[in-house]
Formats: structure tokens, C-alpha cells, sequence
């Protein structure tokens, strides 16, 4: 079992964002477990929250910007491939503005305040997507193509080419996630001069300089144009240099713009919202492919998720019998509804009940087409709950159990005689103060037949 992490301690920076020009303050904060990635506009009226999350995605010019309820964040994906490379899972992001700090253009900055903030384990298991066979996404438009194969590791592939003299064909692989910090977290931002000189024409990039952004100079400068780029940087004096870089930016490693190509992609998949168990090979990787492909394995995983039936050995011995269960649990015939628990954490549960035609609900429950109470099974998925909550207290024979709320009810199949149901309490929250918030879920015949999110309390027997 891998734990979530998150950052022990606030750490601020300060800086510009690219294309606003805008100074802008952005805090990193410890988030609870199952937080993810989450950034809050605290320059806005009740500080809205917007997730990482694809389905957020609403532009990919010359950045990933998402928008929840007309609430925007421009180029997250620096500040979420940092969060990646460190092995996080779950960081709130506050800012004052739309837009992240360019610090130097890569996330160098970002890594380092990751480093100084701290890193702590959290009590939630760490959850992964384990790829088991080639899933792909390809942009006809472009013929960027993004592949995700099986491997026991997180590995990421670019291979770019850019079609120009200056600037030919690169590849760069991060063989683990562990590679991030020394190999890819500091390759910058690049642009070639011809989109710098449209980039400026259209009032973007108000934040750049020549030291947070790598340019490229892929054709003749006029005049004009040395001009122009003087007056943006601030310069007095602008040249290009025998390797083609403008101005006197010395590169960090030769491949450096694949290597920030590869960046962008750790950045961008992040906002698939799991980590991933497999290997990436992104042909002309760009933002527009990259959270396409981010939206094709969030839905793709979601459904996997919501069909997956887990499976357990139910002629094992189990961790807690009929009489077992009753020391813990006040329920008492007819209204103990589960006979075994096959497994327990310190955050899920497992219980089973045999369903049986002389269940006594079964009297007045369609006694000619006999189906078990929706009601009842709730209260099984409960009864199963409450087995985890009373074992976080020495003497769970002196408590009762308390519902405080039921959402999210749905029923998807009849449940019938002959059938054994199975139980599976999840929390969402840990436990605190005797509250206990999960999700439960039943299964029977291979399905998921009930779902709940529930919470209940214990309270000591006055």
C-alpha cells in the first residue's frame, strides 16, 4: 500500500504570469486526503475553487486554461507537473490573479518550494490507474498522437519535430517519476520568433522576458522586429547567438525544448485526476492533444470504475463471524442484517450477507415475487460501517450507532432469495469525534446492485 502525500507546510512565491504581465501571489497549502489538485481564486468574492480536472479544459492557446462557472486559471500545467515530479496527490494552490507566476518558465521554482514546504504521508491508500492494454488518441488535424502502454512505472516519451533548421527533430524519456526533479524540471518554456512576433502583436506575453522563455530564431530579424522585441524585453541591445538561441540564454541540457515538451505532458495528464501505471509515448505533443487525451482517460477510468466488481474469496476463512459481529454490533435477529466481515482496514470494510427465503422481511415483501427492501439493504451497507467505526473504540460494546445522513441513494438491481450480497464501505473522510462518512457500495451476481454515501455517529450508551 502506497500513501497519499501532500505538503506539510504553506510556502508562498511571487512573480508574473506570462500573458497577463500581472504580478501575482500563489500559495501552496497542505490539502485533506482525496483533495487532488485543487486552485482557489482568493481575489475573487468566496474565493472560488476550481479542480484539475480535463473536463475543465476550455482553451490550449500557449497554455492549459480551465474554467469552472466562468472562473478561469491560465497555464496550470507547470505548477501540476512540479506537483507530479514530487509524488504528490493532493496541494491547494491559492492565487490572487488567473495566472501562476512565469518564474523562469519551467518548474524548477515550483519543485524547489515543494522541497522547502516539506512532504508528509496521509492516511488515505494512494489510488492508481494500472494501464493493461494500449490506449490511444490521435489528432488528424495535426498527426499528434499520444499512446499509453503497459509498464510497472509512470514513464513519459516526447519525441518532437519541429520542421526547422534551427531547431530540428528531439526526443526526450523520463524513465521514472523520480527522474522529474533533475532532469525535466528545469527545461523552460520556448517560442519561436515568428509566433513571438505574433504573440506580441496580440498583447500577449506582457510577463515574458528573455529569461523565462527559450526563443528560437527561425527566421531573418528586420529591423523592425529588433526593434520591437528591444522595446518588449526592455533591452538595449538584442542579438542572436551561433546556436540560434536569442539574446545570451545559455540552455540548460541540448534537448531542452523536448525535454519541456515532456513537461508539458506530465503537466497536462495530471488533470486525468489518478496517478497512472504505465508508459506515455507523446509523437508532437501539445496541449490540445495532451488534455484530449487527459479527457478520453478521465471518462475512460470513470466508467472502468463505476463496472468494476471486486472480487473476494468467500469460502476463506473470514475475519469475523456471525458471533464475533455480535460483540461489536447491539443489532440483534431479525434486524442483524450481515453474517460475515472478510476484510477491514483502517479505512474500508468488507461484509457479506446471505439472502435467504426465510429472511423475515420476505413475510410482507412480495411474498408472491419476493424482492429485499432497498431500505434494508441500506441498512446492511450501515450495519457493515458501523463495524469499522466501533473498532476505532476499546470498548465498542458501551455504543450505538447513529445515522446523520443518507445521499446519493441509487438502486440498479433486484436483490432476490439465494443471493449473496456483498458490502464495501469506503471512506471519504477520516474518522473523527465518532463520525463516520463513507461510501458504500453492494454487489450481487457479479453487479453493483445499491450505492450510498452515508454518514453516521457513534454515541456512548447513557
Amino acid at each position: 500500500m502506497v500513501k497519499q502525500k501532500t505538503i506539510q507546510n504553506e510556502v508562498t512565491l511571487k512573480g508574473v504570469g506570462l500573458h497577463t504581465g500581472k504580478e501575482v501571489t500563489m500559495t501552496f497549502k497542505p490539502a485533506p486526503t482525496n483533495n487532488g489538485f485543487t486552485f482557489v481564486r482568493v481575489d475573487l468574492e468566496g474565493s472560488p475553487v476550481i479542480e484539475a480536472d480535463a473536463n475543465y479544459v476550455v482553451n490550449t492557446q500557449r497554455g492549459t486554461n480551465l474554467e469552472k462557472l466562468g472562473v478561469k486559471i491560465q497555464t496550470s500545467e507547470h505548477v501540476l507537473a512540479a506537483f507530479v515530479g514530487c509524488d504528490l496527490d493532493n496541494v491547494i494552490v491559492e492565487l490572487n490573479a488567473s495566472e501562476p507566476p512565469i518564474m523562469d518558465g519551467s518548474s524548477k521554482f515550483f519543485v524547489k518550494a515543494v522541497e522547502e514546504a516539506g512532504i508528509v504521508e496521509q492516511e488515505a491508500q494512494r489510488i492508481y490507474y494500472v494501464v493493461k492494454e494500449v490506449i490511444s488518441y490521435t489528432d488528424e488535424a495535426t498527426g499528434s498522437e499520444i499512446l499509453l502502454m503497459p509498464a510497472d512505472d509512470y514513464q513519459v516519451t516526447a519525441m518532437v519535430d519541429f520542421g526547422t533548421k534551427v531547431l530540428g527533430t528531439q526526443n526526450a524519456t523520463m524513465k521514472s517519476i523520480a527522474e522529474f526533479k533533475t532532469e525535466i524540471a528545469d527545461s523552460r518554456t520556448f517560442s519561436f520568433l515568428h509566433e513571438l512576433e505574433a504573440l506580441l502583436d496580440n498583447g500577449l506575453i506582457k510577463g515574458g522576458d528573455l529569461n523565462n522563455a527559450i526563443v528560437y530564431v527561425d527566421k531573418e530579424i528586420s529591423e523592425k522586429t529588433m526593434n520591437n522585441l528591444k522595446v518588449a524585453f526592455g533591452k538595449e541591445d538584442i542579438s542572436v547567438k551561433p546556436n540560434g538561441i536569442l539574446d545570451n540564454l545559455t540552455l540548460h541540457h541540448p534537448n531542452e525544448a523536448a525535454r519541456h515538451k515532456l513537461l508539458d505532458v506530465v503537466g497536462d495528464l495530471a488533470l486525468i485526476g489518478i496517478k497512472i501505471k504505465g508508459k506515455v509515448i507523446a509523437n508532437k505533443p501539445g496541449h490540445f492533444v495532451n488534455t484530449q487525451f487527459a479527457k478520453k482517460m478521465s471518462k475512460l477510468i470513470k466508467l472502468e470504475q463505476k463496472n468494476q466488481i471486486p472480487v473476494y474469496d468467500l469460502n476463506a476463512a473470514p475475519l469475523m463471524d456471525i458471533h464475533q459481529i455480535m460483540n461489536i454490533l447491539p443489532h440483534r435477529p431479525p434486524f442483524l442484517f450481515i453474517d460475515r466481515i472478510l476484510e477491514m482496514s483502517s479505512n474500508h470494510v468488507v461484509g457479506l450477507k446471505n439472502v435467504t427465503m426465510n429472511e423475515s422481511f420476505f413475510i410482507g415483501h412480495f411474498p408472491g415475487a419476493p424482492v429485499m427492501p432497498g431500505v434494508i439493504i441500506v441498512e446492511a451497507m450501515a450495519q457493515t460501517g458501523g463495524i469499522l467505526i466501533l473498532s476505532s473504540v476499546p470498548d465498542p460494546e458501551n455504543y450505538l450507532t447513529y445515522f446523520m445522513k443518507i445521499d446519493n441513494v441509487k438502486f440498479k438491481h433486484k436483490v432476490l432469495p439465494g443471493d449473496t450480497l456483498v458490502f464495501k464501505c469506503d471512506l471519504i473522510s477520516p474518522i473523527r469525534r465518532g463520525i463516520c462518512h463513507m461510501q458504500a457500495n453492494a454487489y450481487a451476481n457479479g453487479k453493483l446492485v445499491a450505492e450510498a454515501e452515508l454518514m453516521a455517529q457513534i454515541a456512548r450508551v447513557q
